[in-house]
């Protein structure tokens, strides 16, 4: 089948607005039904807790696909209603998806039983049913490389980096629905521990490449900044979408706090949405149970939910959104430590 490039990349992505229809009653009644209806009633219900504790520092964990997914509005929502405080994310969602959408471009409605190599020959690429145009990835790349560029010649942590990506696209961003912008003006901290495992790795190879003297992304104090984070916040809560090196990163702080001679509380309150299997020794579907055996995570307030997260992602948000616990917060602002 031969493909025309205009064609595939016709219909955007169209991002989902918790805004716009009530999760509490649907929650609710899962709260009375059985299996991941009843796991994610609960995580719902223990996430308004940690929005509920005013000694609480949530921080939203972050892996997969989903801002191509369509859930970008979603966590521009949760940083701008003061639902989250910290965010820990794989590369990808931060620069290949929300600030390359920033930037102006989109993800497109695709679909499976396509010809992969055709896809290739167009510079197309593919997330299971979404399509992406290369050409414009390429772009993205060259704008983190203008922005090391542009940067003293020194080793940053990724929140320093992704700060400055928040205020290039407050400069020249063509979209303002974006949360790295929307964490840049709110003062929520972004930590990719991976973060070179992007659209950014491409752009920095190029930079180093190309300058003598350049920038380099510390994953070390990337893990010394966070767990500074978690000392002071003392009572934590983690919202876990997905699993991965973010999980494990911010589980970790405990320990590090541990390790430096600091008594630091485990993560007061905890909830994951993932589709991992536990039963292969894999980190995303180890449960949370297991983290507490590191004495990374307390057991009262911890809950499990086995299913996809464009699923359950949008219901959870909306659940706390429209349940309005969120108003009576303080913002933390906690960028402004480093500062």
């Amino acid at each position: 089948m031969k493909y025309e490039k205009e064609k595939l990349l016709k219909q955007k992505i169209q991002h989902i607005d918790i805004k716009t229809f009530n999760g509490v009653p649907l929650i609710d009644s899962f709260d009375h039904m059985a299996f991941q209806s009843r796991n994610l009633a609960r995580a719902c219900a223990i996430y308004d807790t940690m929005l509920k504790d005013k000694d609480c520092t949530v921080i939203l964990c972050l892996a997969g696909s989903l801002v191509s997914a369509g859930m970008k509005k979603i966590i521009v929502d949760l940083i701008k209603h003061n639902m989250v405080d910290i965010i820990v994310s794989t590369g990808a969602i931060v620069v290949d998806q929300d600030f390359f959408e920033g930037l102006g471009f989109y993800h497109y409605r695709g679909f499976i039983d396509v010809d992969d190599n055709e896809l290739r020959k167009l510079s197309i690429n593919r997330i299971y049913d979404t399509f992406i145009d290369e050409d414009d990835l390429r772009i993205c790349d060259m704008t983190i490389k203008k922005i090391a560029d542009s940067m003293t010649p020194k080793a940053y942590s990724s929140r320093e980096f992704i700060c400055e990506m928040g205020k290039y696209l407050e400069k020249h961003g063509r979209n303002p629905e974006s949360f790295v912008l929307a964490a840049y003006k709110n003062n929520v901290p972004i930590f990719c521990p991976a973060f070179s495992d992007s659209s950014a790795g491409f752009g920095l190879v190029f930079h180093q490449t190309e300058k003598k003297e350049h920038i380099s992304i510390d994953s070390v104090k990337d893990f010394k900044e966070l767990t500074e984070l978690k000392i002071k916040s003392k009572e934590t809560g983690l919202v876990i979408i997905g699993g991965g090196v973010s999980k494990n990163f911010v589980q970790d702080t405990v320990v590090a706090a541990d390790i430096l001679g600091v008594d630091t509380p485990m993560h007061k309150y905890a909830i994951q949405l993932t589709v991992a299997d536990e039963k292969d020794g894999a980190l995303s579907g180890s449960t949370l149970k297991e983290a507490n055996s590191w004495g990374k995570v307390d057991t009262t307030y911890e809950q499990m939910v086995f299913s996809e997260a464009t699923l359950t992602f949008p219901l959870l948000a909306s659940y706390v959104y429209h349940k309005g616990n969120w108003k009576q917060r303080k913002t933390k602002k906690l960028n402004n430590y480093f500062a």
